[in-house]
């Protein structure tokens, strides 16, 4: 007879898994590594959100859980943690626990004791790491799963496996997070030179698929029919304006836009003006 072979298995269980992250919680993670305390090297939270039928976790918001870590092992404020997840769910019950996060570049050895506490709160929870040291040179973000490792019939050990991740967002939040993700910023744009931004952004966008369209017309490249697709429905949602049309309707924006930056400024210079005046009365 044959030796009986021992064989190491996966069970993938969760490697079917995407997320989609919304700005608003990169946003947030990255605030609280601001706020951290003096002493903690990273900053590690909850992820709260949904799950679609087809295993896409949409990540929605997150709360930083404080944390006590050494080499060897991690200690969680559990009841804060359930705290903040109640107050949450008073606000909007359609968000539950998807998972967790932490701040730094890759996992660590305290990642899989921290995966254990959050596979006790949800079935197969999504672990966000969110590069805030720029050790890349800009702020990375990845998405894992934690992947059940076999020996025969006896459980080994759990591997994270990257699962993908799409970040999307509005051009608004678009030019935040250019900011936000580049290591030294001079200064921030304003709302015209974000938009200025925006529209070049545009523009560059329009060059590249004038440029595969020319390429397919010449047959320097292979036409693909989903990118033709995707062309087409872009395509059919502009208007049908003269440029005329469109040049007044675009001053019209611009000029409306520019009125909401005058009496926003106007406010702020009344408020001031006030807060003085009180100030001058209370003293006199």
């Amino acid at each position: 007879m044959a030796a009986e072979q021992t064989v190491l298995q996966f069970f993938p269980s969760s490697a079917s898994l995407s997320a989609r992250v919304h700005p608003l919680v990169v946003f947030n993670i990255c605030d609280c590594y601001v706020r951290r305390p003096d002493q903690a090297e990273r900053v590690i939270g909850t992820l709260l959100g949904s799950v679609s039928a087809d295993g896409t976790v949409d990540i929605r918001n997150s709360y930083a859980v404080p944390h006590n870590e050494s080499s060897d092992q991690v200690a969680l404020d559990i009841e804060y943690h359930h705290n903040m997840l109640l107050s949450h769910q008073k606000v909007n019950p359609k968000e539950v626990i998807v998972g967790w996060y932490s701040t730094g570049f890759g996992l660590t050895g305290g990642s899989a004791l921290i995966h254990d506490f959050y596979a006790r709160e949800v079935t197969n929870p999504i672990h966000l790491t969110v590069d805030t040291g720029f050790n890349s040179g800009e702020a990375s973000i990845k998405a894992y799963v934690s992947i059940n490792l076999s020996l025969g019939d006896q459980p080994l050990a759990a591997q994270f496996h990257e699962i993908p991740l799409d970040l999307r967002m509005v051009e608004a939040e678009r030019v935040g997070y250019d900011i936000l993700k580049t290591p030294v910023v001079d200064k921030l744009p304003s709302d015209l030179e974000g938009m200025e931004a925006s529209v070049q952004r545009l523009l560059a966008l329009i060059d590249d698929v004038y440029k595969y369209v020319d390429d397919v017309v010449e047959g320097r490249v292979e036409p693909d029919n989903n990118v033709g697709r995707s062309i087409s429905d872009a395509l059919a949602l502009v208007p049908k304006l003269s440029p005329a049309t469109f040049d007044k309707l675009l001053n019209d924006r611009l000029q409306d836009h520019l009125l909401l930056l005058y009496l926003s400024s106007l406010t702020r210079t009344q408020l001031t003006i006030a807060e003085k005046l009180n100030t001058a009365a209370q003293i006199l």
